[in-house]
């Protein structure tokens, strides 16, 4: 998959689910499945997370000549951020803003570039085009979570 069609295949994803998200009620959007599972909320917030570190390697992908950053703590930031109290409409409007950013981000990763290779905590080495497939899978499968 190129990074054009990364960028294609993210921007398709955000305005499918986003009616779909939208229809969703500030109430059950704060409601947890379970306990210890996250809300539709804090699972908003965890992409808005993963956008933010993902957002972070792709720049530096393309600007250095390989990315070595730390995984990030994934409870830690969705608790400290407090989703759970965040109105539901921002929640998503910030969402789709910052995908669609990373979605011309990632659109414009230059072909030699796509091979920088990314080290992500003590995961093996990735491409920057794989980190940038390996985003879209993550966020499709928590989107999936949020509306079923």
């Amino acid at each position: 998959m190129t990074p054009a069609d990364t960028a294609a295949a993210l921007h398709r994803a955000i305005e499918t689910a986003l009616p779909r998200l939208r229809a969703l009620s500030d109430e059950r959007a704060s409601t947890r499945p379970t306990p210890g599972k996250w809300s539709a909320k804090e699972l908003i917030g965890h992409l808005l997370d993963s956008a933010t570190n993902n957002h972070n390697r792709f720049v530096r992908g393309i600007l250095d000549p390989e990315v070595r950053l730390p995984k990030y703590e994934q409870e830690g930031w969705v608790r400290v951020q407090r989703y759970s109290g965040t109105e539901w409409g921002s929640l998503i409007d910030f969402w789709r803003l910052y995908n669609l950013h990373l979605a011309r981000v990632i659109e414009g990763i230059p072909p030699d570039r796509v091979e920088v290779p990314c080290w992500i905590g003590d995961n093996p080495s990735m491409t920057l085009g794989d980190l940038a497939a390996d985003y879209l899978r993550h966020l499709e499968h928590h989107i999936r979570q949020v509306l079923s």
